[in-house]
């Protein structure tokens, strides 16, 4: 096959959850382990670092994957979904995973992919563990799909965790409280292996330190150790109360990475106690230029600068938040929004979040997913919001530009895949 009909096969012959969402999510790890062992446990052939969460999770991975690079280790580093291309997903050195290597892949394991029946993203974890083994890498950074405990990538021994924070998303997976969606993050925790937790919470801080104590794991909360104050460009980094890192010019913008960056850097300083060489040059290089090294899209991503246009992935109702606030503290006139939404999302609270004084222009991604726009115009309009129904998210984003003058603000949001569509990204 060629690449696009390999592509075509995994997305006809495997559920996936981005798509068509609960009917892929699977339970167990049953499906994963069978894949491993299939092709010989390739995941226990290189060093890990596993990383979970609600929000931040990727922003966290790409950063520890671009200081391991600056470093001078082989970095592999697995993350999910894609937004423009499959091999998105797994990367060494920043470099995307051949395509070659893909059809390889499929046609090696097809016996196995027909005997297992695995999901899109079951196949796709072990896809990544076989070749960031075949590559050698000298350390992997592996992201959680969703929740940990039950994940795909729950199947690795890694040397450190990282947890970055805990908010409601996924509920009908994961649990309805915050100590039920932390007790399925911590899943993730494993006997011996040190944790690192980006984010104090009261309500789920035991839940991490008796999960900890079950696994005699060493547990760090990076606020105990490490403060990160935002100054524009010129972010300052105080380990224990003195200057450590000065100035900082972290290349994933946005103050909400003020809350990922105590946890990259805290799991840094437990990976050098570890016998990991990362001297200060290399955490600067690596948080500085992790788009440049690691190819981290959508994450408060500028599109154009007049009039100034941006997106973000963020799409639950603490990830909405954070963009919130950050669009409050971005000088603009007028406020243009281009949403969408997928369609088993509760949007209630996410509503309650957005400003009532902007133009919505309400589209719709082109997956199973994905929320019909005018449902999603409706529901808005209920809860004071107003605007216009352009289906397609580039027209959207055309229209809200010919409308938007010099000095107004358009965001692009509310889903990963109305971000994955844009042109041009």
């Amino acid at each position: 096959m060629t690449y696009n009909q390999t592509l075509d096969y995994l997305y006809s012959a495997l559920p996936m959850f981005q798509r068509i969402g609960a009917a892929a999510y699977r339970k167990d790890l049953t499906n994963t382990i069978a894949l491993c062992d299939f092709l010989d446990n390739p995941q226990r052939r290189f060093r890990s670092i596993h990383v979970a969460g609600t929000n931040g999770k990727g922003s966290t991975s790409h950063m520890l994957a671009a200081i391991l690079q600056s470093a001078g280790y082989k970095t592999g580093l697995h993350t999910s979904p894609h937004l423009k291309e499959f091999t998105e997903r797994i990367k060494v050195n920043g470099h995307e995973v051949d395509q070659q290597y893909v059809i390889d892949f499929v046609e090696r394991v097809r016996s196995a992919i027909n005997s297992i029946q695995p999901s899109f993203f079951e196949l796709t974890v072990a896809m990544a563990f076989d070749y960031f083994a075949t590559q050698a890498v000298d350390i992997a950074v592996i992201e959680v799909g969703m929740g940990g405990r039950l994940d795909s990538t729950n199947v690795i021994h890694p040397m450190l965790s990282v947890i970055t924070n805990i908010s409601f998303d996924h509920k009908e997976f994961l649990g309805d409280t915050l100590p039920k969606i932390a007790g399925e993050k911590a899943g993730i925790i494993k006997s011996g292996v040190p944790v690192v937790i980006s984010e104090h919470l009261d309500e789920v801080d035991e839940v991490f330190r008796r999960k900890a104590a079950e696994e005699n794991a060493e547990i760090t909360f990076a606020g105990d150790e490490i403060e990160v104050h935002p100054g524009g460009n010129e972010w300052e980094v105080l380990l224990h109360g003195r200057p450590w890192l000065y100035p900082l010019h972290p290349g994933l913008k946005g103050d909400y990475q003020k809350k990922n960056i105590p946890g990259v850097l805290a799991a840094v300083l437990k990976l050098r106690s570890m016998g990991l060489h990362i001297d200060d040059a290399a955490i600067m290089e690596g948080v500085n230029n992790v788009v440049p090294l690691t190819g981290l899209k959508g994450r408060w991503q500028t599109l154009r600068e007049r009039p100034l246009t941006i997106c973000d992935t963020g799409h639950n109702p603490a990830g909405i938040r954070e963009v919130v606030e950050q669009i409050r503290h971005t000088p603009h006139r007028h406020l243009h929004f281009v949403m969408g939404a997928v369609n088993d999302k509760d949007l209630s609270e996410i509503f309650k979040l957005l400003p009532k004084d902007a133009d919505y222009y309400f589209c719709q991604a082109k997956i199973p997913r994905a929320m019909d726009a005018n449902k999603l115009y409706r529901l808005a309009t209920e809860t004071g919001l107003k605007g216009k129904v352009i289906r397609d998210v580039n027209d959207a984003l055309n229209s809200a530009t010919k409308a938007a003058a010099n000095d107004d603000l358009i965001f692009v949001g509310g889903s990963t895949f109305v971000v994955a569509e844009l042109n041009g990204l």
